[in-house]
C-alpha cells in the first residue's frame, strides 16, 4: 500500500505539471483537428498552428488557451493516480526480486498495461475537453453554426447524458483512446526508461540528475505522439461529432474519410502544436513524479 500511495501522490503532483505547462498547446491542437474541412476554393479557419493562437487570443483572451482545462485538472488526480499506479503494479508483477530494475521491454510491457487502465477515465475527460476546445472552430459550421454549445465542464456532460445516450455518451471515442493510450503508453514509459538507462550507463538510474530526466521525459513525450498521432486526431473528430447526424459511423469511417477528403496530411492536422506541447509537458511530468516519489522515501 505504501508504494500505492507514493505513485498516486507522485503521479498526482506530475500530472499537474503536465498540464498547467501543456494545455494551451492541446487547445490549439484540437482546433486544429476539428476544424471544417474547407469547401473548393475556401481557405481553412486556421492556416495553422500560429494563426490559430492568434485567432483564439485575438476573440477569447489568454483564457481562450485554456478552455476545457477544468474537466482534466478535475480528474488529474485519478487520471494520474490510475496511470502511474497501475505502471507500479505490473512493475511489481514483473520485477524477480525486489528493487530490481526492470529492463526497457519490461517498462513497455508495463506502460501497455497501464493505458488500457487509463483509457477508461481519459475517454470521456478527453470527450468533454475536446467539445469545449472545438466550439469555437465548429461555431461557423454544421447545424449548430454560429451557436455556442457549452457553457463550461459541467455543461457538456449534463448535455451528454441527457441528449445523446446517457452515461454511454460519455465513452463516444473509447476505441481510439484504447488505440491511443495502449501502444502509446507502451512506447513513451519504454523510451523514457530507455533514455534514463542510456544517460546512467546502465539500469541502475537512481542517480540521474534532474536535467538528465528533463532530457528523457521530453523525448518520451515526443515518442507517445509520434506513434499514435493519427489515432488521436481520429479520437478527436469522433468525440466533436454530431449525435443525431453523425459524420462519421466509427472509427475505420473517421479514418478513410479524413484519408479520402485530406490525404495523409489530415491525420497530422495539430501535429506541431502537439510536439511543441510534447516535450515540455512531459519532461515537467516525469521530473516532477521523479522528485515527489523520491521524497517520498
Amino acid at each position: 500500500m505504501a508504494e500505492v500511495a507514493k505513485d498516486l501522490t507522485a503521479g498526482t503532483v506530475g500530472g499537474v505539471a503536465q498540464l498547467i505547462c501543456g494545455h494551451p498547446f492541446d487547445t490549439i491542437k484540437v482546433k486544429l483537428q476539428s476544424q471544417p474541412t474547407p469547401l473548393p476554393g475556401q481557405l481553412p479557419k486556421y492556416s495553422g498552428g500560429i494563426d490559430a493562437v492568434k485567432q483564439t487570443v485575438a476573440g477569447e483572451g489568454l483564457r481562450g488557451l485554456y478552455k476545457g482545462m477544468g474537466a482534466p485538472l478535475a480528474t488529474v488526480a485519478a487520471f494520474n493516480a490510475v496511470l502511474f499506479t497501475a505502471r507500479g503494479q505490473m512493475e511489481a508483477l514483473l520485477r524477480s526480486q525486489p528493487g530490481v530494475p526492470l529492463s526497457v521491454e519490461q517498462q513497455f510491457i508495463c506502460g501497455a498495461g497501464a493505458g488500457v487502465a487509463v483509457s477508461f477515465l481519459a475517454c470521456p475527460t478527453e470527450l468533454i475537453k475536446c467539445r469545449l476546445q472545438a466550439q469555437s472552430a465548429l461555431a461557423d459550421s454544421g447545424p449548430s453554426a454560429g451557436a455556442v454549445k457549452y457553457g463550461g465542464p459541467i455543461d457538456v456532460a449534463k448535455h451528454v447524458l441527457k441528449s445523446e445516450g446517457g452515461a454511454r455518451g460519455l465513452f463516444k471515442g473509447l476505441v481510439p483512446t484504447l488505440g491511443r493510450e495502449v501502444p502509446g503508453n507502451a512506447v513513451m514509459f519504454g523510451v523514457y526508461e530507455a533514455f534514463k538507462q542510456y544517460l546512467a550507463g546502465g539500469r541502475d538510474t537512481s542517480g540521474l540528475s534532474s536535467g538528465s530526466m528533463v532530457v528523457a521525459g521530453g523525448l518520451a513525450g515526443a515518442s507517445f505522439w509520434i506513434s499514435v498521432y493519427p489515432t488521436d486526431v481520429v479520437k478527436s473528430v469522433i468525440q466533436v461529432d454530431y449525435y443525431k447526424n453523425p459524420k462519421y459511423s466509427g472509427s475505420i469511417d473517421a479514418f478513410k474519410k479524413i484519408l479520402a477528403s485530406e490525404g495523409v496530411k489530415g491525420l497530422y492536422k495539430g501535429f506541431g502544436p502537439a510536439m511543441a506541447r510534447s516535450v515540455p509537458a512531459n519532461a515537467a511530468c516525469f521530473v516532477a513524479y521523479e522528485i515527489t516519489k523520491s521524497s517520498l522515501g
